[in-house]
């Protein structure tokens, strides 16, 4: 019987004192850790959740072939093959990564199992924070794909539940094409999240769907499509 290999292939430190990332190969497959945590962050075996993530948002838009889309976390790179597959020719994917050596294991063997969206010319990856991204335009995107940490809790950057807080839920809002799609991948439900988008100018839908095939663990996806402007600099507490 063959023995199956656990190889660290790299280590990258998370920006913000986040701890420290974990690159491995593991037979067939790979992971990414968290130094001092439990499980692994992503494995490519297990991607079906991340691909439903683009796939149902973009099937939520009017015209899905010639959309601009914002993924935010590239990861292992199955939400950004999932979005170029279900875009057509005029289409852009920019996605923004915040840890560098992500973008490098994404380059490498990493990358084949996703398919090598990297290499397609729509797509473009950017080195930085999704949330600075999003602040720089209006009405930029048809859809924003968040597939960052574990969800609106954070596990890795605190700094990343800025992002699904109602300031950063005003600024999606703002970014967003009218019509558009917040879309937004986590391990677990959370309602108060949930009622954020719904008082920030968001009809919402909450889905849970399989982690892969159609059985074991499963995922939280948020849809939230955006219906009237937010009054600007205004808070959605009542």
């Amino acid at each position: 019987m063959k023995m199956r290999t656990n190889e660290l292939l790299g280590t990258a430190g998370i920006p913000g004192n986040g701890g420290e990332l974990r690159f491995h190969k593991r037979g067939d497959d790979y992971a990414i850790s968290v130094a001092g945590q439990d499980g692994d962050l992503m494995n490519s075996s297990m991607h079906g959740s991340e691909e439903l993530l683009a796939e149902m948002a973009l099937k939520r838009l009017p015209s899905p072939l010639t959309a601009r889309v914002l993924v935010g976390g590239l990861g292992m790179g199955f939400t950004l093959r999932a979005a170029l597959d279900h875009t057509g020719p005029r289409s852009q994917v920019v996605v923004a990564e915040l840890v560098p050596e992500v973008i490098e294991w994404n380059k490498g063997p990493l990358g084949e199992k996703a398919g090598n969206p990297m290499q397609d010319a729509r797509a473009l990856v950017r080195e930085g924070d999704v949330a600075a991204i999003i602040r720089e335009r209006k009405e930029a995107y048809d859809t924003i794909l968040l597939d960052t940490d574990n969800g609106p809790e954070g596990l890795t950057q605190n700094d990343n539940r800025k992002l699904y807080s109602e300031a950063g839920i005003r600024a999606i809002h703002a970014c967003l094409r009218p019509g558009g799609v917040l879309a937004v991948w986590s391990t677990h439900p959370n309602k108060p999240f949930s009622r954020r988008l719904g008082m920030g100018g968001f009809r919402v839908e909450e889905v849970q769907v399989p982690a892969t095939g159609t059985k074991g663990t499963r995922h939280t996806l948020w849809f939230a499509k955006k219906l009237t402007e937010h009054p600007a600099g205004k808070s959605s507490r009542r």
